[in-house]
């Protein structure tokens, strides 16, 4: 009864994370790649305005995203705290502290959307000033999303030391998630210590292990669930306890 349970569980967790790893991907990969925004801010504004639907649709999908990963922690924690709980209060911690923070930033691309309104009391404002504020906040949007990150290195750490520790799931899993924890933390701090760190070799690399960690384990629990540890979580506990003595 208590697989069955854990089954159920795992699966719940595993549809959160697909409706943030679908909302996410369109948000954040689909949306910017249609919308083709430059170094231009006058063309930046008119792709924004030829495609203010697909814009509005990005922001949409971004609330979905960062209300399903509100979600997605608290049921991880109910499945991974048997095997660590002081570790998975950490993992729940340093996730749910991101939300906000992404929703503050999702007030850049707002802002974008009352600048071409055309509202009666932008007309005051020459379109290329206009033109160079929208570019302003999307770029206030992008340096936003590094701080973002840097929380997805800080729970992605925990999750994959768990996910790994506990054997519910595919170990190598849990390696990902650490590599890619490793890989957002260093992608951070690269853009904030190098202004041309976009173009050094491999830095577009440095984010794949974790999307593969991440994906991978959204497809595992959405599918298999999660499978019998080797040994049970009384069994586990006992052990931890006997090795603390």
């Amino acid at each position: 009864m208590q697989g069955l349970s854990t089954k159920r569980l795992a699966r719940s967790a595993g549809l959160l994370y697909l409706i943030v790893v679908v909302s996410g991907i369109f948000a954040l990969m689909y949306v910017p790649s249609q919308l083709r925004i430059g170094s231009d801010p006058a063309a930046a504004m008119a792709s924004i305005i030829a495609n203010e639907g697909l814009f509005r649709a990005g922001i949409a999908a971004s609330l979905v995203c960062y209300v399903a990963f509100l979600l997605l922690p608290l049921a991880l924690y109910q499945l991974l705290s048997p095997y660590g709980r002081g570790t998975a209060t950490v993992m729940l911690a340093l996730a749910v502290a991101s939300v906000p923070l992404s929703f503050a930033n999702v007030g850049h691309r707002l802002e974008v959307l009352n600048l071409v309104s055309g509202a009666d009391y932008l007309r005051g404002i020459a379109p290329d000033a206009l033109a160079q504020q929208v570019m302003l906040s999307l770029k206030a949007y992008s340096k936003g999303m590094i701080l973002n990150q840097v929380f997805w290195a800080l729970w992605l750490w925990p999750f994959g030391y768990l996910v790994f520790k506990s054997g519910i799931l595919p170990r190598f899993l849990g390696i990902l998630l650490m590599v890619g924890s490793a890989g957002y933390a260093v992608e951070a701090f690269g853009y904030v210590l190098h202004a041309g760190f976009a173009a050094l070799p491999g830095a577009d690399l440095l984010s794949i292990p974790a999307s593969l960690g991440e994906i991978g384990t959204c497809l595992w629990l959405c599918i298999m669930g999660a499978r019998e540890p080797v040994h049970s979580v009384d069994a586990y506990n006992n052990g931890v306890k006997t090795a603390r003595n």
